[in-house]
């Protein structure tokens, strides 16, 4: 018990830390490009103090209540999986909810969705008993699997692994349009309707003659780590390991310098992406094999949708990157922007809705450089990172080394001996 009610204070310790650092853009001058693009934020952005402490407030309650530490592996194995067919079932419900408010034929959706809100109700009564039991095994087995490999400070991870699936907010991305390079980013709130994000970023777009994008994002580094609600164990395990190595990264050089080049958050982005994975490979080695042996459950999206036609996306994207740097450094923004565009539509000819295709959009997708081509373009940073992994004998060595820098030279020099 005592354990566990310092778990809980670390969590707001660290919480309080961590919302700090992420609020403290708004102090940025005012000639700062999300500073001037705050006067058409201010009533939008999101509220990172108070969903933290009421975020600790859920850990708190979670440790403090320490049953899934008393449960059977095979008891705490099948709750995270019941966790994930119930979530299956709501988005289910969600959609279908949606459709009924759709539809023309359905002339009084709100008596013909009766019962399915009766439903749904119903499940998210069970979620609210279910996910906190969820989160708890994950993050207890999640850490176990990071003290197996040495990652960490007095025989536990530090900080201490806390996630909470909650509605993510959007990111407001801003780039020069004339090179692509995340000027600024600010977080707005979960709920923002799409005509509204249209309508703030050509707001900002005319006002400060900048390329901007309002971004959804699947985990956000705060504390405990945000991660958005989904089906896939995968994705859910390789975010929240994503998510931490954030954490753990912020009490470090290479995460404390997050913001001060595009090649540092680059690093920051692709070396969380790589250990994210590989931790994922073995959390689910370990506690779920099945996942790892084509027994993989089958996903809302997967489900519902019907499956893209073949396409080489990651290619054609590399291709679209490549092209639109070498307009810009021939100084022709307009015709970049125009090619974009025409691309843009292209993609959408193959199956991928992309709402917006410009500068902000590679700045903000570029960054994660963990797979060769994609956004990125050519980016030097990514291969850079890739290479002093593939260097290191270990996952836990190449944290470590990568951890302590501060610079895109450093990450060559470590290259180069």
């Amino acid at each position: 018990m005592l354990q566990r009610i310092f778990f809980g204070l670390e969590c707001l310790f660290y919480g309080v830390i961590l919302a700090g650092l992420l609020s403290t853009s708004a102090e940025a001058p005012s000639t700062d490009p999300g500073n001037q693009a705050r006067r058409f934020t201010r009533t939008i952005e999101f509220d990172f103090i108070n969903w933290t402490l009421n975020a600790v407030e859920v850990k708190l309650g979670q440790t403090t209540i320490g049953t899934p530490f008393y449960f059977k592996d095979t008891i705490r194995h099948q709750i995270v999986l019941d966790y994930l067919v119930l979530m299956d079932q709501i988005l289910r419900d969600e959609y279908f909810l949606q459709l009924m408010y759709i539809d023309p034929a359905i002339q009084r959706p709100e008596t013909a969705s009766t019962g399915l809100r009766a439903e749904l109700d119903d499940l998210y009564a069970r979620q609210r008993q279910l996910a906190p039991l969820a989160e708890s095994i994950l993050q207890e087995q999640l850490s176990a699997v990071l003290a197996e490999i040495g990652l960490t400070t007095g025989g536990q991870p530090l900080p201490p692994v806390a996630f909470h699936i909650s509605p993510l907010p959007y990111h407001l991305v801003i780039s020069p349009r004339d090179r692509i390079q995340e000027d600024a980013t600010i977080s707005l709130v979960p709920d923002l309707p799409v005509d509204r994000q249209a309508s703030l970023e050509s707001q900002v777009d005319a006002a400060l003659n900048v390329s901007s994008l309002v971004v959804p994002v699947g985990g956000i580094g705060s504390y405990p780590t945000m991660v958005m609600r989904t089906t896939d164990l995968n994705w859910l395990t390789d975010t929240v390991a994503h998510e931490w190595v954030h954490n753990w990264l912020t009490l470090r050089p290479l995460g404390l310098n997050y913001d001060t080049t595009p090649e540092l958050r680059t690093m920051n982005e692709t070396t969380a992406s790589i250990a994210g994975g590989e931790i994922m490979h073995l959390v689910l080695e370990r506690y779920y094999p099945e996942q790892l042996t084509g027994q993989v459950f089958q996903t809302i999206s997967l489900s519902i949708l019907p499956p893209p036609p073949p396409f080489d996306f990651r290619a054609e994207m590399h291709t679209t990157r490549v092209h639109v740097d070498e307009l810009l450094a021939a100084g022709k923004i307009e015709e970049a922007e125009a090619y974009m565009e025409q691309r843009r539509q292209f993609f959408w000819e193959n199956g991928y809705a992309i709402r917006k295709l410009n500068q902000a959009y590679f700045a903000f997708y570029g960054a994660y450089a963990d797979v060769p081509g994609g956004a990125a373009g050519e980016d030097p940073v990514g291969p850079a990172v890739r290479a002093l992994r593939e260097q290191s004998s270990s996952l836990t060595k190449f944290l470590k080394t990568i951890a302590r820098m501060n610079s895109f030279q450093q990450l060559q020099d470590a290259l180069a001996r």
